[in-house]
Formats: structure tokens, C-alpha cells, sequence
């Protein structure tokens, strides 16, 4: 049953295209920004590594494909329209697959959303990020509200599921401030959000201003905590599900791609940098690939592959990663695919007194947070898994 556990969740491939018009301050992806790019040399590269990681996953069936970043509405429809083919040429393309594009709402990249449907997008994700030209000139984005509304528009016109991206807990943000603004973005009839409160990460724009006391204006952990629960509280009474921590969709509109990672399937990184969880021989594997661009694309051009299995996951640690990825999820943990890989992995003990302090809840052989849970996860995740190892 262990080699076979993925099935519980499904595959998905995750192509990461590395390239932005511009660094925002607050990101820590791998993303670079180039004058130019040779996407011809780019589509023979992604295709290479298609192959290879296909001729080690078999007569799979591919459920969701992922286009992430970096900005893949850089991409030329062609290239998108590529990468599908060779996806669907080398595994088997489920007649019902998402396929999920990352856009920037600029008016250049709006322009390309009929090609992208075209090529078999059927969902886009865009990151607007705010809905104030204030605060998206603060986050170094390129486009206005303006921009992103017409954006939004013209890509409703094009897919049936249209989801984007929020940030929340910004600068100078009052909770009135934050009401406005997300019942805004749900009067723009969208059908799923993902909603992140702003983190600031070493090795960012932000981070050196933080670590410098020069960015003014972060909330309290107190404004955080009441910014989280009023997203809550307005996007259930307005009918987008808090399904994951951060995200939010009306119903059949979830992330079917994020739900792979999050019930803890296999998934094919494809790109630079781009993670991979597959299972082989039995066990199960992580893979891994070089960060730069350049580096990434000459191994590909000189082996045929840029990927490398980076570690074999003991079962215990898949127990481990998969009660992180689930336990994120309202429908929570299954405690039979936990036992099943390492039937002593979660504290049990542990899991009593958290449901006892109103942390968590057990239903027969299933563990899920509650809506206080969610806000301590990490801390949660702590206790039930300390001491775990079989």
C-alpha cells in the first residue's frame, strides 16, 4: 500500500518558467529578471525534461498541470501550447485535467489570455495583490487597479475558473481598510482567492529594510490575528469555503493542483528550481534542479535532464509531510494513510489533549484543525509529530 499511497491524491506536473519584467520586494521564488529570452531554446529544454521524468513515471495519468513562477504569462501562447502537447504526448492527459497559468494583470499579458485558453489553459491565477494603486506601487507591482479589473475581465471572458491573489496585512493597513478591499474583489464575481497575510523574508527588498528598522507600518500580531479572522468571516458569509489556510473558493472552483500537493500525490517539478515528490521502485523520492536559469537550461541541453533525486523519503517522514499538507486542509488528516506508512508517527497522546484545548477535532479516523488551529498550526504540527518516529 506505502509505494501506492500518491493514488489517494492524484498526479500533477508543475512547469516553473523562472522570468519576470521586475523583482518585487517582497519575493523570495526563484525569479530573475533578463533582457531577452530564447523561448525557442526554452521549449526544447522543457520538452527534454518532460520526457525524462515521464520515462520514470510511466503510464501515469496527469490530473492537473501547473504553469508557475516567475510570470508564464511571458510565455508566448506557442510555448504553453508546446509544453501541454508534450505532456499529453508522454503520459496520458486526463480528459478533465486542469491546467493553471500564473498571470500578471498587465494590458501586454491580457493580450495573450485567448491564446493561453487556446493552447488548453482552462484557469488562470493572477496575481494582483491589492486593489489600492498606493499600496501595489509599495509591493513594486507594474500594473494599476484599473489595469487589473480590465485584466480580470477580459480572462472571465476566456476561462471558466479565474482565481487571484491577495496580500494582506500590508503596510498602514486598517481592518476598514482590508474590508473595502476584499469585499471588493469578491464583488468582481471571482470564483476562487488566495488570500496571504505579507511576510517578510531574509534575502528580499523587504527583508533588508526590515532588518534595517526602515519598513514602517507592519501590523501588530494582535491587527493580524483580527485581519485574519475578519478574511474569514467575510468570504464565508459571502460563499468563497476557507478550504485550505489561505485559500478560498466557491463550490467545485478549488485549486485542484494545490489540492494534489496538499493531500500529498505525486507532482513532477519541471524548471528551474521547480520541486518534485514521485513515487519509484516502492518508495518514494524527492527531486530537486538548479536554481539559475542558466545553469538549469545548459545541464538540460547537455544530459536531457536538470533534475536530481535529492533524498528518499523514509516512510516516516511521509507520514510526517503529508499530516503537514493535510492538516492545512479543512477536510484535514486521514489517520489510516498515516498509519498505513508509519502507524506510530502521530503522538496520539498528544492529538487528545489538543482536541480537549479546542485545537483540533477527531471524527472516528479523521483529524482536522479548528478555525483557533488554524492560526497555530506550526505549533500544533510540533506536539503531534514530536517524538513520532517509528
Amino acid at each position: 500500500m506505502t509505494a501506492e499511497d500518491w493514488q489517494n491524491a492524484g498526479f500533477g506536473v508543475y512547469v516553473h518558467w523562472p522570468f519576470c519584467a521586475a523583482k518585487c520586494p517582497y519575493c523570495d521564488f526563484n525569479s530573475h529578471v533578463r533582457q531577452s529570452v530564447d523561448q525557442t531554446a526554452w521549449v526544447r529544454a522543457f520538452v527534454a525534461e518532460i520526457k525524462a521524468t515521464a520515462a520514470l513515471t510511466p503510464n501515469r495519468t496527469v490530473d492537473t498541470i501547473f504553469f508557475g513562477g516567475g510570470t508564464p504569462s511571458l510565455m508566448l501562447p506557442e510555448t504553453v501550447d508546446t509544453i501541454i502537447q508534450a505532456i499529453g504526448e508522454n503520459w496520458t492527459l486526463s480528459p478533465d485535467a486542469e491546467i493553471t497559468l500564473e498571470a500578471n494583470p498587465t494590458s501586454v499579458e491580457a493580450d495573450r489570455f485567448q491564446g493561453f485558453s487556446d493552447a488548453g489553459v482552462n484557469r488562470i491565477s493572477m496575481g494582483i495583490q491589492a486593489l489600492n494603486d498606493r499600496d501595489l506601487k509599495a509591493l513594486g507591482r507594474m500594473h494599476s487597479v484599473a489595469e487589473a479589473q480590465q485584466a480580470f475581465d477580459v480572462a472571465k471572458k476566456y476561462f471558466n475558473n479565474v482565481s487571484f491573489d491577495l496580500i494582506y496585512a500590508r503596510q498602514n493597513q486598517t481592518l476598514e481598510d482590508w474590508r473595502l478591499e476584499l469585499t471588493q474583489a469578491i464583488d468582481m464575481a471571482v470564483d476562487h482567492l488566495s488570500l496571504y497575510q505579507l511576510t517578510i523574508e531574509q534575502g528580499t527588498r523587504f527583508g533588508d529594510l526590515f532588518a534595517r528598522n526602515r519598513l514602517r507600518g507592519l501590523p501588530t500580531d494582535e491587527l493580524s490575528a483580527d485581519l485574519y479572522d475578519l478574511t474569514q468571516d467575510i468570504c464565508g458569509e459571502r460563499g468563497l469555503i476557507a478550504y485550505e489556510v489561505s485559500n478560498h473558493a466557491r463550490y467545485g472552483a478549488a485549486c485542484k493542483h494545490n489540492l494534489i500537493y496538499w493531500r500529498y500525490g505525486d507532482y513532477a517539478g519541471i524548471g528551474p528550481g521547480a520541486h518534485g515528490r514521485l513515487s519509484l521502485n516502492g518508495g518514494r523520492v524527492a527531486t530537486d534542479s538548479p536554481l539559475l536559469p542558466e545553469d538549469w537550461l545548459q545541464i538540460v541541453d547537455k544530459n536531457g535532464t536538470a533534475n536530481r533525486i535529492a533524498e528518499e523519503i523514509s516512510n516516516a517522514d511521509q507520514a510526517a509531510e503529508y499530516a503537514m499538507m493535510s492538516l492545512r486542509l479543512s477536510e484535514g488528516c486521514d489517520l489510516e494513510r498515516v498509519h498505513a506508512l508509519s502507524p506510530n508517527r502521530i503522538d496520539m497522546d498528544a492529538a487528545r489533549v489538543l482536541v480537549q484545548d479546542g485545537f483540533l477535532l477527531q471524527s472516528n479516523l479523521h483529524l482536522k484543525t479548528t478555525a483557533c488551529g488554524k492560526m497555530v498550526l506550526n505549533a500544533i504540527l510540533g506536539k503531534l509529530l514530536a517524538g513520532g518516529e517509528d
